[in-house]
């Protein structure tokens, strides 16, 4: 363990952020660089608890006591080698993971938990600054090859494992660059994409073929890749976004969140073409449906193009500001979260629902809302929503952004294809070894679960491939991880 005294010592600390004035005139990391001395600290917080939550926390299974000893003892290059050993990227999910492995820490029932995730990031970050992250190519062939549909965490996390095991692998995207959602959904302030980039070439490096620009189920078909390929694996993603259907909706000026994201990742990265039209909320006012992660990647986004009024609107009430009894230690608390966009500006509200947009000349003008109330969860935890009588009312609005999350994968193209069967939920259906209903078809990450955290993805991806090996060779030597998480 770290130091036995040390949750009794050092209070949590996080590094400190660029100043809000600063970090909205450009799209740079707004964390500035912590101190390793510092680090040294919150690793010593971590306690001898007998039996670390944290594991069963983290879909990853990350072992997180160990590398937190070891970072304590200044071993930076064993900690780090710890942590690569359940975890392809600690650096994304050190910047973009919410934690629920803090959530889990046992230090967290009475006092703020140690900072696991800044010291994941950092100790990723310094085993590139330091070189200790190279290439890992295997030492032979298997002569099998695989094919990955979608280049998401999920997808580049199962890529990594089966190349690493000797198979040759291929991944297909539709855009233009690799990433999925790490290149075209997450904004730039949270993940500069040479963070990516860096990974890619290590990928790279090792053996992995990368094919953008290929439309799987348009470019090439499910026979041909069934034809050319010995596995494949569907990672492309839950896509299909929630929509608000009320009166209106038609109007110019109403967009889903990844229909305005993408554009400004392409703009930050240069090729987005200067004469194209792009969605913009420069000198508008801006409402903002939907109150989770992407709602605030929408909210920083609208502050640097220089939004003029912003309003986030959540239909579900403010979560408490701590756990309350629905939520006990180590379950992934609901409680209220402000990232750093919501520190940026912005008027959020929650109980909000809207019942129709008007406009002139075809583009919205304004929002026309009704405050809400919810009743308490019945015996089985569900909860009736009611409008307030009178609570009616008008917001002005140019750009109206709808965050409200995604429903399932698109159905046409390869699935179809292929003939996967789907869920009840609509997404692809498999079995523990993330075989789909067809022979040699695989599928992981949000196509098979819906929605969900990139831990879960990284996760999923690790355990797909452990699948798909087993598939091919009849055995197989890659991990699965090391605890059944608690809700998430």
């Amino acid at each position: 363990m770290a130091d036995p005294k040390g949750f009794l010592k050092y209070q949590r600390e996080l590094p400190p952020r660029r100043p809000v004035e600063e970090r909205k005139k450009d799209w740079c990391e707004f964390y500035l660089e912590f101190p390793r001395e510092k680090l040294q600290r919150q690793a010593a917080r971590c306690m001898d608890c007998g039996i670390p939550f944290c594991h069963q926390g983290c879909p990853l299974g990350n072992i997180i006591p160990d590398w937190n000893d070891l970072t304590y003892r200044g071993r930076w290059r064993e900690a780090l080698a710890e942590l690569h050993a359940t975890n392809n990227f600690p650096e994304f999910t050190g910047k973009l993971c919410p934690a629920p492995c803090e959530a889990a820490c046992v230090l967290g029932i009475n006092q703020e938990p140690v900072a696991i995730r800044r010291i994941e990031e950092s100790l990723a970050l310094m085993g590139w600054d330091e070189g200790w992250i190279k290439p890992e190519p295997p030492a032979k062939r298997t002569g099998r090859k695989v094919a990955i549909v979608g280049s998401g965490p999920a997808g580049l996390a199962c890529a990594q494992q089966l190349n690493r095991a000797g198979h040759t692998v291929t991944v297909f995207e539709r855009a233009d660059r690799i990433g999925g959602l790490l290149r075209y959904g997450i904004p730039d302030f949270k993940l500069e994409k040479w963070v990516l980039d860096r990974r890619l070439k290590q990928m790279e490096e090792e053996g992995v073929i990368f094919r953008p620009n290929v439309n799987v189920g348009v470019d090439i078909s499910g026979e041909e890749l069934r034809r050319d390929f010995d596995a494949i694996v569907l990672a492309g993603g839950c896509t299909v976004p929630r929509d608000l259907k009320v009166p209106g909706r038609e109007l110019e000026g109403i967009y889903f969140a990844m229909e305005f994201l993408p554009q400004q990742n392409r703009r930050v990265a240069g090729i987005w073409p200067e004469d194209k039209p792009q969605i913009t909320a420069a000198g508008k006012r801006v409402a903002i449906l939907g109150g989770g992660d992407t709602g605030a990647d929408c909210l920083g986004t609208v502050h640097r193009q220089g939004a003029i009024e912003v309003y986030q609107f959540e239909i579900m009430p403010k979560p408490p500001s701590s756990r309350d009894e629905t939520m006990p230690w180590p379950r992934y608390p609901m409680i209220l979260r402000t990232s750093a966009a919501h520190e940026e500006g912005g008027i959020r509200e929650w109980c909000v629902s809207t019942k129709a947009f008007s406009g002139e000349n075809g583009k919205v003008k304004k929002l026309h809302a009704v405050r809400v109330q919810w009743s308490q969860p019945d015996a089985e935890g569900r909860r009736r929503m009611e409008e307030i009588p009178g609570s009616e009312f008008e917001l002005d609005v140019d750009l109206v952004l709808l965050a409200l999350g995604f429903v399932h994968p698109e159905h046409g193209g390869i699935l179809a294809q292929l003939g996967v069967e789907l869920d009840q939920r609509g997404n692809v259906k498999t079995d523990s070894n993330y075989a789909t209903s067809v022979p040699g078809v695989f599928a992981c990450g949000d196509m098979r679960r819906g929605q969900s955290l990139i831990v879960w993805a990284i996760a999923e991806g690790r355990e797909a491939a452990r699948g798909v090996d087993l598939y091919l060779m009849g055995h197989s030597d890659l991990p699965l991880t090391r605890a059944t998480p608690i809700c998430v």
